[in-house]
This record gives structure tokens, C-alpha cells and sequence, in this order.
């Protein structure tokens, strides 16, 4: 049998009243949505609002409003406030790794293709600045919600097997030494991003810049790609 929201919502205002309605004029009937398509608005605005207002100020009837859905829906689809949540970090997590799977890249200028592995979190983070917040506020729950997670450990491991493609291609053509570890260096590539990202407000005011500046923007790019660059380079 198939379902629909309509279905779903149920018929909560049946009437009950033993007179005959008198006939009105026929109405077109709109298409009730798919599952699959009330699934994706909830979750967008799930993530919007968890954006928005954090985990704890993100309610339930603010998020199926902003998806001009139902509280019933939610729960009906995801079964808890949390359980919603956990998608939306998951679905966060798996939209970075696959961009950054799908970087075109030439594996015989691993230089280049280093450097743009390096800044790509960087550049992702400015173009998509609700992860900041997303990360954050779960960071400040201490990754209880994602740890409840069945897929978070699988996004990255594509990701870090294309950096080590790289780096061994480096070490082939006596480019890069031997013995570099590729999760720390892929921590730090994220961690410089993200810090520049997290913390673009308090550091503008601190150093009297506008680091949202397109020049202190690739200025920082070409920054962390020369540092963590440095650090792999064959002496």
C-alpha cells in the first residue's frame, strides 16, 4: 500500500455530526508529497534551524513549520528531536567528503594536487558556513549525538585514501619524504580551515582586519598550503 503524508497525518477532523452536509462546489485535490520528499524539506530545515539556533534552541515545531510540514511527520520519519539531528550532522559530514571526493585532481603534479586537497576544507567551510555551527554545537553537546551514529566513520576514510594517493604519488617522484601521517595531516588541514572560519569575527576585531576580504581569504589559502606543504616536502 502505498503512503503519502496525507495518510500519515490522519483524518483529524472527520465530521462527526449526523446531518447531511449540503454539496459545495468540487475542488481540485492537491498532490499529497512523497515520503521521500517530505524526508529531504524536514531535513533541510532541521538543518537550518539546528544552524540557527543550536540543539538545544532548535525545537520541533520550528523546524516542521520552516518545512511547512507537521510535528507529526517528524516524528513519524525520524522517530525523535535527536534522532533528527543525528541525519543532519550525517548528512553534513557526507556532503563535505563527497565534494571533496569528486576534486579533479592531477595525479602526476601531486604538488598541486596536494595543495588543493589542503585549502579545499577551507574553501568548503567559507561556502558552506552552517557546518561551523553544526560541528560546534555538537561539539559542545561532546559528540554525544554523533557517536550515536552508524555511518559517521565511514565518510572520511574515502577522503584520506585520496590524500594518501597522493602523498605516496609525491614520495614516488622523490617529492615528498616517507613516513607522513596522513589522518594528522588531514586533521590539520581541517583544523586550520575551520579555526579561520570559527573564529572570523572575534579575529577581525583582534587584529583590526576584515578577514572575510577576498585577499586575506586566498592570503590564508596560500598560507596553510605552504605550511603543511613544508611539512611534507623532501629535504
Amino acid at each position: 500500500m502505498n503512503t503519502n503524508d496525507e495518510d500519515i497525518r490522519g483524518s483529524a477532523a472527520f465530521d462527526t455530526s449526523t446531518e447531511t452536509p449540503s454539496p459545495e462546489p468540487a475542488k481540485r485535490k492537491s498532490r499529497p508529497r512523497s515520503a521521500k520528499t517530505t524526508r529531504e524539506n524536514i531535513l533541510r530545515a532541521a538543518k537550518k534551524i539546528f544552524s540557527k539556533d543550536g540543539y538545544d534552541g532548535a525545537r520541533v515545531d520550528k523546524i516542521s513549520k520552516a518545512a511547512k510540514s507537521y510535528d507529526s511527520l517528524i516524528y513519524y520519519y525520524f522517530g525523535s528531536k535527536e534522532k533528527l539531528f543525528v541525519e543532519v550532522l550525517e548528512g553534513a559530514y557526507k556532503d563535505i567528503f563527497e565534494a571533496e571526493k569528486n576534486l579533479q585532481l592531477d595525479m602526476d603534479d601531486p604538488v598541486g594536487s596536494l595543495r588543493k586537497i589542503i585549502e579545499f576544507p577551507f574553501r568548503y567551510y567559507l561556502a558552506n558556513p552552517e557546518i561551523i555551527t553544526l560541528l560546534g554545537t555538537e561539539n559542545l553537546q561532546k559528540g554525544k549525538h554523533i557517536g550515536k551514529s552508524r555511518t559517521a566513520d565511514q565518510y572520511a576514510l574515502p577522503a584520506i585514501s585520496i590524500l594518501e594517493e597522493v602523498i605516496q604519488r609525491g614520495v614516488d617522484k622523490g617529492l615528498f619524504r616517507k613516513g607522513i601521517n596522513c589522518r594528522k595531516l588531514y586533521m590539520s588541514m581541517t583544523a586550520l580551515g575551520y579555526f579561520y572560519v570559527s573564529n572570523r569575527y572575534t579575529f577581525s576585531a583582534f587584529l583590526n582586519v576584515d578577514l572575510m576580504d577576498p585577499e586575506k581569504i586566498d592570503g590564508w589559502a596560500a598560507y596553510i598550503s605552504d605550511l603543511l606543504l613544508d611539512s611534507v616536502l623532501k629535504k
